[in-house]
C-alpha cells in the first residue's frame, strides 16, 4: 500500500513539474530559430522553427542596444526590448533582455508586471528608485531600494514593480528575463485604457473613487 501511495505522489510531482517547465520549453536541439513563414516551419511554443540548414549567424544577432531610447513620452521613459520578436534566435532558449532609458529626475517605468518571466535589472548609468509589491497572500508588502551604477535588483515573475529616476541626469538600465517573451501588463493602461473600456461601475467600486474621477482617468488613457 505504501508503495502505491509513493507511486501516486511521484506521478503527481512529475505532472506538476511539467507545468513548471511550461513557461519556456527545454530545447531538445541546439537551436530553433523562429520564422514567420509557416510553409516549411514546425510550430514550437508560439513560433515556427526555421529549417536548420537555412540558419545563419544573423539569426543570433541584434544591433542597436547602445542607442538611447526616446524618453519624451508622458512617463519619461523608453523600453527597447530584445525578445524573440526582435531576435529570432532566442526562440525556445528561455532568455531575453531590454534596455530602459529614463529622462532626468522623474523618468518613470510605471507599475507593471511580466506574466511570463522574472526580471533582473542592472543600472548602467544614473540613480533609480525601484520597488515591487508582493501578492495579496503576502500582505501586498512594498520592497524598495535606491540603486546606483552597477547595482542589481530582481523582480519575481508576475509581481507589480516599477523604476523611477531620482537623479538629475538621464539614467539607463539593462534588464534580463527568464523567458524569451516576458510580456508586459502596465497596470494603469490595462485598467483605465482597456479596449473596450471596463464598465466605470467596476473601477469606481474597486478603487473607491467617484464616477467622474474614473471617467476622467479613462479619458486619459
Amino acid at each position: 500500500m505504501k508503495s502505491a501511495y509513493f507511486l501516486v505522489a511521484f506521478a503527481l510531482l512529475a505532472f506538476a513539474s511539467s507545468f513548471v517547465s511550461a513557461y519556456d520549453p527545454s530545447p531538445l536541439q541546439d537551436f530553433c530559430v523562429a520564422i514567420n513563414d509557416t510553409k516549411n516551419g514546425v510550430f514550437v511554443n508560439g513560433k515556427f522553427c526555421k529549417d536548420r540548414e537555412l540558419v545563419v549567424a544573423n539569426d543570433f544577432f541584434y544591433s542597436g542596444l547602445d542607442e538611447p531610447g526616446n524618453t519624451s513620452s508622458a512617463v519619461g521613459s523608453a523600453v527597447t526590448p530584445v525578445s524573440v520578436e526582435q531576435l529570432l534566435g532566442l526562440n525556445t532558449l528561455g532568455v531575453s533582455l531590454a534596455r530602459i532609458d529614463f529622462a532626468p529626475y522623474g523618468g518613470l517605468n510605471p507599475p507593471h508586471t511580466h506574466p511570463r518571466g522574472t526580471e533582473i535589472l542592472v543600472v548602467q548609468e544614473g540613480t533609480l528608485y525601484v520597488g515591487l509589491v508582493s501578492s495579496n497572500q503576502d500582505g501586498n508588502r512594498l520592497f524598495t531600494k535606491v540603486l546606483n551604477k552597477g547595482d542589481v535588483f530582481v523582480f519575481p515573475i508576475g509581481l507589480i514593480h516599477f523604476q523611477l529616476n531620482i537623479g538629475k541626469t538621464a539614467a539607463v538600465a539593462l534588464s534580463a528575463f527568464s523567458t524569451q517573451n516576458p510580456g508586459t501588463i502596465t497596470i494603469a493602461d490595462a485598467l483605465f485604457g482597456s479596449n473596450p473600456a471596463i464598465n466605470p461601475d467596476v473601477l469606481t467600486k474597486a478603487f473607491m473613487l467617484e464616477p467622474n474621477v474614473v471617467k476622467y482617468l479613462q479619458s486619459r488613457f
